[in-house]
């Protein structure tokens, strides 16, 4: 698994227990998993469409730095299912695991549209 992001958790990404807000850590999982899928459709226009059993395994705290992880589970015709973990940079302890996000490729018209890739891509290679 590639870790490509980190995040820093601050004070206003807390809930009342005074760890990392759920919905904050999905927000930025979201997000992540939106831009990787972006960036290997070269699509812009790229959607969740579903997310497998999400799997909370610890928390994080203020001051903790985490990174987001994503490995690709598997190319559709119009789709891309990636698995994501988040972990504690420091401790490398997981914070928590979506084992399938599927991310749809749409056209302009909204509707989904075959993408037409395989495998993974990476920019660099394709500056060549």
């Amino acid at each position: 698994m590639r870790f490509h992001t980190r995040k820093w958790v601050k004070p206003q990404d807390l809930n009342p227990n005074g760890t990392l807000f759920g919905g904050q850590l999905l927000a930025w999982m979201d997000e992540e998993l939106a831009l990787y899928s972006i960036i290997q459709l070269e699509n812009p226009r790229v959607v969740t469409k579903s997310m497998s059993e999400i799997n909370f395994r610890s928390s994080a705290k203020q001051g903790d730095v985490i990174e987001i992880g994503i490995d690709v589970v598997k190319f559709g015709i119009t789709s891309l299912t990636l698995k994501c973990e988040v972990r504690n940079m420091m401790t490398r302890e997981s914070i928590i695991t979506i084992d399938a996000t599927t991310m749809v490729n749409l056209g302009p018209d909204g509707k989904p549209k075959p993408h037409g890739k395989t495998q993974i891509e990476f920019v660099k290679d394709r500056l060549v």
